[in-house]
């Protein structure tokens, strides 16, 4: 069992908090038992090791055995170790050092979508995480996030999936130009979720194959971004409120196309 906190393997990583440490290693931390228990379940070829607070291991048998029967190395550590390596100041017993689950945009588009997710400029840990998260519910092919985007390992974003993360295919670090004109080139419609839009979400053909764009929620989409879409479209907002924020209107978006897609079985 590993008790010490100042090791050289507890400090390699608490260091995974930090994005050039990871970009360096190659590696991520995913903490807690709920979105460990789904890259193990999902995608076991992508953890390194799983490291449980020895005093948690009876509350976490099921991803314990799935993990042993996946044939994962799991190393037993004491409560402070686990804390110490820990981004969360309250760690749940159970992390995992895992590899980068992104794949190449040629991979996304060889499986002719439907229903892409596009986020442009999204700085904000836990609405990326959040999108990522409904954009798994709703059913889309994918999320692609531009190089602008933050980094989806970071634990905050991991966090915030809660596991979907691991559930549909990631694309990141294309620049948003390039994003765009692949995606169109494939035969998607780009459509803009923004205020400013003219067309309502009722009144758009949302059972041709398309791709969602959203923006920064402070800044909304630049002028090139909506310019290269091929339409603008709003949620409307029937009450008092001034806006969404980008994760409910990602989520009410992402349902809407669901809705349509999932009534003509041959949109699937």
């Amino acid at each position: 069992m590993l008790t010490n906190i100042s090791s050289d393997r507890v400090r390699s990583v608490r260091a995974l908090s930090r994005r050039a440490v990871r970009e360096r290693e190659g590696l991520f931390l995913v903490e807690g038992p709920q979105t460990v228990g789904e890259v193990v379940a999902h995608r076991p070829d992508a953890v390194k090791d799983l490291y449980v607070d020895v005093q948690a291991a009876g509350r976490h048998t099921v991803v314990l055995e799935a993990a042993q029967t996946a044939g994962l190395s799991i190393r037993e550590v004491s409560s402070d170790v686990l804390c110490a390596m820990c981004d969360t100041k309250v760690p749940q017993g159970i992390v995992a050092v895992c590899r980068p689950i992104d794949v190449d945009l040629d991979v996304v588009l060889e499986l002719r979508p439907r229903v892409l997710v596009i986020l442009t400029n999204i700085r904000d840990p836990g609405n990326a995480g959040t999108v990522i998260r409904s954009a798994d519910a709703a059913g889309a092919d994918a999320v692609l996030l531009s190089g602008s985007s933050v980094d989806i390992y970071n634990p905050k974003v991991v966090r915030s999936t809660v596991g979907s993360l691991f559930h549909l295919p990631i694309v990141t670090g294309v620049p948003i130009p390039d994003l765009l004109e692949r995606v169109r080139r494939s035969g998607l419609a780009l459509l803009a979720a923004d205020g400013s839009g003219q067309s309502l979400l009722g009144d758009v053909d949302l059972a041709r194959p398309h791709a969602w764009v959203m923006g920064n929620e402070a800044w909304g989409l630049g002028s090139d971004v909506l310019e290269a879409c091929d339409d603008v479209v709003r949620v409307p907002i029937y009450g008092k409120a001034e806006s969404l924020n980008l994760a409910m209107a990602a989520t009410v978006v992402l349902y809407a196309s669901a809705a349509v897609q999932r009534s003509d079985p041959s949109s699937r």
